[in-house]
């Protein structure tokens, strides 16, 4: 990939980014837990993931979120997911969207995953629900 983008400007990209899909909130708070020890990789994964990849025009930001569910559901994390279905939900995608990704990673990455990620999206649904 060639690009003219210095660091700063993908970091702040990436900055841009991270909060349009996850919430200004949500990442001002990240961003305040940081601790000399994890500041690394808060600044990685904000240059890289949210600057360099989810700025990229090939995918828009909802196939990203939905792949990001699938993806997440395989490798079984939870914390992430639970931020990644708010994110879904910003970037537009449905439940019936969401709830059919579960089921399409239940049948390739398994059942239990797919169940815990069920679990996860619907108290993460309710809550989002009650706080609108």
């Amino acid at each position: 990939m060639t690009t003219s983008s210095t660091h700063d400007e993908t970091y702040r990209a990436g900055i841009e980014m991270r909060k349009a899909v996850l919430g200004a909130a949500h990442v001002e708070r990240s961003l305040s837990n940081v601790t000399e020890f994890s500041r690394p990789i808060q600044e990685l994964v904000t240059e890289y993931c949210w600057g360099a990849v989810w700025t990229r025009e090939g995918l828009d930001p909802k196939t990203r979120s939905l792949l990001n569910l699938a993806m997440l559901t395989t490798l079984n994390r939870g914390h992430e997911l639970a931020v990644h279905v708010r994110g879904a939900v910003t970037n537009g995608c449905t439940d019936q969207e969401i709830q059919e990704v579960f089921i399409q990673t239940a049948i390739y990455a398994g059942v239990p995953a797919a169940l815990e990620s069920f679990r996860i999206a619907e108290a993460t649904l309710t809550e989002l629900r009650k706080d609108a």
